[in-house]
């Protein structure tokens, strides 16, 4: 099956995500809090899907390892 569009989907979001810990850790500045509200129930449902594109990511690992046995 290819998944690459949802890969590719997960990959933004996760850099999303990434740029606003970065903004939190060098700026102490929350973009999604500063966009949505400090924990609505937007910026919640943001903070989840960041979360579950984490736990997509993990099998990134899986993919990876298989892809490497595939071109030998």
């Amino acid at each position: 099956m290819d998944s690459r569009g949802l890969d590719y989907t997960v990959l933004v979001i996760a850099i999303i995500g990434t740029i606003n810990w970065g903004l939190i850790g060098f700026f102490n500045f929350n973009l999604v809090a500063f966009l949505f509200g400090n924990m609505t129930w937007f910026s919640r449902i943001i903070y989840a899907i960041v979360g579950i594109v984490g736990l997509y990511l993990i099998s990134y690992f899986g993919r990876i390892g298989s892809m490497g046995k595939q071109q030998q």
